[in-house]
């Protein structure tokens, strides 16, 4: 059975086809949030960690840490802000983290500063970026994302784009990183744009699994760009794409409704064990007005992570901006 192996300086998390859905906190990203990047530039970090207090406490399994501020040099701004923000979140909450940037240089100088195992988003197809990553990834014994696109960019052929993730993969072995520890973003198209994008990622999903045999993620919320009440959709998508195979995504813990159907599609697929984590939950719950979704009891929000017993504990996770 794959397993990825991801850790804290105290926690271990396994993402696998035979685990909990792995939850990977979207929040610590500047992109379109002009805002924090503003803050991240002039040296504060009070939404950083606001950001990173909730996410963990809303259930998320692991952190995404992105601090691409800006587009002009990032290769001189990004390496010290990406360690500082590193740093800052390493010192607050004990999860994994997820190294995401296009700057090697930037990756590079996370990774020395990382405590336990992250995962490093991403790589691509591309030539440029498999030369410049994948010895990154090797050096650091560190697992990677695997966008499927390249120089030709995003293909809405899902079959170029499983090609691009057998090439990905192919490659990773070159330098020794076993298919384990590649994790695939097969790419969700939005629904609102291609009518088949759902489709098309379902059946990528089955193949990255039944062919590759490779974990896999996705920004969640990538489906519902650009319609009405996205959340709507994003809570229909995860129990879909879980039962597709899909092991992890980048979303919003904070978003209750989309957390409802991670955990609930835990407990539908068997990796719930007992509905432990369901139970632990929502065992108070009281239906709120309005039809809201249901909130987790407080100091109950995880659904994974960590070791009890001598097996890897569980966290579960939730939504988008």
């Amino acid at each position: 059975m794959t397993r990825t192996i991801v850790a804290s300086a105290t926690r271990e998390i396994i993402i696998g086809f035979d685990q909990p859905f792995c939850v990977i906190g979207e929040r610590i990203n500047p992109t379109g949030r002009k805002k924090l990047a503003a803050e991240m530039i002039e040296g504060n970090f009070d939404t950083v960690i606001k950001d990173a207090l909730e996410q963990v406490a809303a259930g998320a399994t692991m952190l995404d840490i992105n601090a691409g501020v800006t587009s002009v040099n990032p290769n001189e701004t990004e390496p010290g802000l990406l360690v500082r923000t590193m740093e800052i979140v390493q010192g607050l909450v004990d999860v994994p983290l997820s190294i995401d940037s296009s700057v090697s240089a930037a990756i590079e100088a996370a990774l020395k500063v990382a405590k336990g195992r992250p995962l490093v988003n991403s790589v691509t197809g591309e030539e440029e970026k498999l030369e410049a990553i994948l010895p990154l990834c090797a050096k650091y014994n560190v697992p990677v994302v695997a966008i499927s696109n390249d120089e030709s960019g995003i293909s809405q052929d899902p079959d170029v784009r499983f090609a691009v993730a057998r090439k990905i993969v192919e490659r990773a072995m070159d330098y020794g990183i076993k298919p384990c520890d590649v994790v695939v973003d097969p790419l969700v198209m939005p629904i609102g744009a291609i009518g088949s994008a759902g489709l098309q990622v379902f059946a990528l999903i089955r193949r990255l699994r039944e062919e590759l045999k490779v974990n896999t993620t996705c920004g969640l919320s990538n489906i519902s760009f650009g319609l009405p009440h996205r959340h709507g959709i994003n809570a229909g998508f995860i129990p879909m794409v879980i039962g597709a195979g899909m092991t992890s995504a980048i979303m919003n813990p904070c978003r209750p409704q989309e957390m409802e159907a991670v955990r609930a599609a835990n407990v539908l697929n068997g990796t719930d064990e007992n509905c432990y984590n369901w139970i632990k939950t929502y065992r108070d719950y009281k239906p709120a007005e309005g039809g809201a979704a249901a909130a987790p009891s407080p100091a109950s929000a995880s659904t994974g992570g960590g070791r009890r017993g001598g097996r890897a504990a569980r966290v579960g996770g939730g939504a988008s901006e």
